[in-house]
């Protein structure tokens, strides 16, 4: 008997019991709340200043080269919001790690993205694409890769 929270046995006795359908759940899943974002600042030399919060990162390729993606997301006017992001090529994460004996760590890639981020931002290069156009991008290679380090004390 479905639902009962009482039956009687064969014997005659009471026997207590509690029956919860299979089907249904009374605790439907509650959907994932947004991560809290921590909001940071940064006064560039074109004389904006910005505000950004990273918001995720990933492996993923371009024109068929791997790397690690780095999105972004900025304001300039903290009204208008949208993504920006760092490619960082594995290449040059694997010519670093040869010329220098060991690998950079996830939280030191993590640094030369950022860094690059604040080149884009100095440059003005950080922009909000135009309707129906793909996030803005820069990139981190073998060209600039020491440089940023060399910032980081790396």
């Amino acid at each position: 008997m479905e639902g009962a929270l009482f039956q009687i046995g064969t014997s005659g006795r009471l026997i207590s019991c509690v029956d919860f359908s299979r089907s249904s759940s009374n605790n439907p899943p509650m959907p994932r709340p947004d991560a809290v974002r921590r909001v940071k600042s940064y006064s560039a030399a074109d004389g904006y200043v910005y505000q950004y919060y990273f918001f995720e990162g990933n492996r993923a390729q371009r024109g068929g080269r791997p790397g690690g993606e780095f999105i972004y997301v900025v304001s300039a006017d903290r009204r208008f919001a949208f993504p920006f992001k760092i490619f960082v090529r594995q290449s040059a994460l694997e010519a670093w790690a040869k010329q220098n004996g060991r690998p950079l760590t996830s939280s030191e890639e993590y640094a030369v993205a950022k860094m690059r981020l604040f080149q884009a931002f100095d440059e003005g290069a950080v922009k909000p694409p135009a309707d129906g156009h793909q996030p803005g991008e820069v990139l981190v290679d073998e060209a600039n890769l020491e440089e940023l380090l060399g910032q980081l004390g790396i």
